[in-house]
């Protein structure tokens, strides 16, 4: 299952992700985390792993993945058929514990120009890769809503936004829903850093509350390891159950 994790900036895509592979590889799942994220550099860090080379660099680097897309009027195509977690090259994906990580690159220096090579390239990847019964492909997008503009999550099977105890969030809960249903995507919503002050506004205000995947409650232990850049690690209830209707697919 290709899963797109998304949200607002500061919402927990990227913890909500890391703990979700870490808990799927835990039950046997083979699990590809995506970093498609260009300005997020916590991510590796919160699995417990090196940053690998940006993927983007395997077609060349940044540079010549967009001379190649607007020689071809962006059209050109950077697979030429499908591919398995196997055929990732060596070097642009690091594993721990069962769980992969691949990023499809990084912002590096000022003034070096848009994401749309990374994008582009990892648009591609995901709509190509085929991925056998027990595996998983989680990726954590980049803040906002750019990347269904871009079409990045086109080749996904559902998209779980991560919903935090804020206007924004809920807000764009409801354009969520409505850019998934345009694309034929289910929605899911997860519901984080919830507390007893905001749970009842939370799953009153979501776009969708008998599309709640999960309600994750605010935890300091999660809070501390995102403040220190440390590896996310323990046992997490509301994970564990989210990862649980993953396999059994009560969520699809």
């Amino acid at each position: 299952m290709k899963i797109a994790i998304c949200g607002k900036g500061g919402c927990g895509k990227s913890t909500t992700t890391s703990l979700l592979a870490k808990e799927l590889a835990h039950a046997g799942k083979k699990v590809l985390v995506i970093d498609s994220d260009e300005s997020n550099y916590g991510l590796h860090r919160q699995l417990g792993m090196a940053l690998p080379k940006d993927f983007t660099a395997f077609f060349g680097g940044k540079e010549t993945v967009l001379k190649d897309m607007m020689l071809s009027n962006f059209a050109h195509q950077f697979f030429s058929g499908p591919w398995s977690l196997a055929d990732i090259p060596e070097g642009y994906c690091g594993e721990k514990d069962g769980v992969m990580l691949m990023a499809s690159g990084k912002i590096h220096e000022a003034n070096e120009g848009c994401a749309c090579a990374m994008n582009n390239v990892i648009q591609q990847f995901i709509a190509n890769l085929q991925l056998s019964d027990g595996e998983f492909a989680l990726m954590d997008m980049e803040a906002g809503i750019e990347h269904f503009g871009r079409g990045v999550d086109n080749g996904v099977d559902l998209l779980l936004m991560i919903v935090d105890p804020s206007f924004e969030s809920l807000r764009l809960s409801k354009k969520i829903q409505e850019l998934g249903q345009s694309i034929g995507k289910p929605v899911w919503f997860v519901l984080n850093k919830v507390t007893e002050d905001t749970r009842d506004a939370m799953l009153e205000t979501v776009a969708a509350s008998d599309k709640i995947a999960a309600v994750i409650p605010a935890d300091t232990k999660v809070a501390a390891a995102g403040l220190t850049g440390t590896e996310l690690v323990g046992t997490y209830p509301a994970i564990q159950k989210l990862a649980r209707k993953l396999m059994e697919g009560g969520i699809q």
